[in-house]
């Protein structure tokens, strides 16, 4: 799939110009349409050392296939509500990003009225796929949770909720 991405307004582009390309950009688009505050994906971007590695991992934690994405050094996992998790080698003429500044994906399992012992029973599946236990699972007053590490040592915050009892 290409994407165009084209910024058009009255002051940018001749009419009979955006009468050409607004039709396969957006439809629609009118200048309060900026996609700086309504963007149409939400992703995020982990640089890896074996992407493919990583994506089958995520692809097994989250439940969802891996796409190769741009080339066979990306791929893509399409998540619920249009967002996506991107898993990319970075450009060798790139130094690797430093780890410590990056966000942590949450699984945010069913809620349970056990959310200890679901959250027990779920921690061998996630070793067989390469997760290690960096913190072991707890009871917290919002249920139980867990933080694991993925098989190149990035964070992963498993929590089961509480159910409310109502």
């Amino acid at each position: 799939m290409t994407v165009l991405a084209i910024r058009a307004s009255s002051t940018h582009l001749p009419q009979r110009v955006k009468n050409l390309i607004l039709p396969y950009v957006r439809p629609k688009t009118t200048v309060d349409d900026e996609p700086l505050n309504k963007p149409d994906q939400i992703s995020w971007v982990l640089a890896s050392h074996d992407p493919s590695r990583l994506a089958a991992f995520y692809s097994r934690v989250f439940g969802v296939e891996a796409a190769q994405g741009f080339s066979a050094t990306h791929w893509v996992l399409d998540l619920a509500a249009g967002l996506s998790l991107e898993i990319y080698r970075p450009s060798r003429q790139r130094p690797f990003p430093d780890r410590g500044r990056h966000l942590a994906p949450c699984v945010r399992l069913t809620p349970s009225p056990d959310p200890l012992s679901d959250l027990t029973i779920q921690l061998p599946i996630w070793e067989a796929a390469g997760a290690s236990i960096a913190d072991p699972p707890r009871l917290e007053a919002f249920g139980a949770e867990c933080w694991l590490l993925d098989p190149e040592d990035n964070a992963v915050l498993v929590v089961v909720p509480a159910l409310s009892k109502r």
